[in-house]
């Protein structure tokens, strides 16, 4: 355990991802999604692309929690299920076209994805009517794939919940399970494929710690009343992570 914990020290860019990871739990506390989308493109940054992904969701382990017992209250649970079904079923096609990603083209497609992303929501698209269960499966399913390739599980159901006419209160809540179901379904399938660095885990465990913090001052944030708000701090987020996770910025 002390050559492991060393090892996880030692990280190159330690500072860079503890700052992104801190500004990623305050965004997840407030908004319910957007961590991913910070710590992404930092971890990309300075970590393998595999190893990228272990350190997003071993953090994601534990900052979040404080706020899954109000976020349990608030949200639809039937479209929870659908959204974890779908995912489950796209997680493996992911996870084998990571395996045969390049680090460079693997930071383009992250950046890509959520600037596609940021467009569409920007565009202002809504949805007029209620959320389907077609549309639910396949919006999670989309997500399982991008998170086991690219480590970003919310852009496909982020898109469909902003443009649906539910309260952002409800939408919030989707977010935080959803995304942590994703986060422990992800952790388990690298588990049983031989797929996991246990020096960035415990790394990731560690900066999970000031991540619970900042998730917590970001539920303090919030505001049910404030959807203007809710959606410009969204779109902040996406385009701030999306730009400095360009990979033109490497060396």
């Amino acid at each position: 355990m002390p050559d492991i914990l060393a090892a996880a020290l030692a990280t190159q860019g330690l500072l860079w991802l503890v700052l992104a990871v801190c500004i990623a739990g305050l965004v997840r506390g407030f908004a319910g999604f957007g961590s991913a989308m910070i710590i992404m493109p930092a971890a990309s940054m300075v970590l393998p692309p595999v190893e990228a992904i272990i350190f997003m969701i071993s953090t994601e382990l534990v900052g979040p929690l404080p706020n899954v017992r109000a976020a349990w209250r608030t949200c639809t649970r039937l479209d929870l299920g659908r959204l974890l079904v779908g995912a489950v079923l796209a997680l493996p096609l992911g996870i084998w076209a990571l395996s045969l990603t390049d680090p460079t083209l693997f930071g383009w497609i992250v950046s890509a994805s959520v600037f596609v992303l940021l467009g569409l929501m920007v565009s202002g698209r809504r949805l007029h009517r209620a959320l389907t269960p077609r549309l639910t499966l396949g919006a999670g399913a989309l997500g399982g794939f991008m998170v086991s390739f690219a480590g970003l599980p919310g852009p496909p159901v982020i898109m469909l919940y902003m443009a649906s006419k539910l309260p952002i209160s409800v939408i919030r809540a989707n977010f935080q399970l959803y995304l942590l179901a994703i986060d422990l379904m992800l952790f388990g399938v690298f588990w049983l494929l031989g797929m996991m660095n246990w020096s960035i885990v415990v790394l990731g465990l560690l900066v999970g710690i000031p991540n619970v913090i900042a998730n917590m001052v970001g539920a303090r944030l919030f505001d049910p009343s404030s959807e203007r708000i809710f959606r410009t701090v969204a779109y902040l987020v996406i385009a701030v992570s999306a730009t400095v996770g360009l990979p033109l910025w490497k060396g």
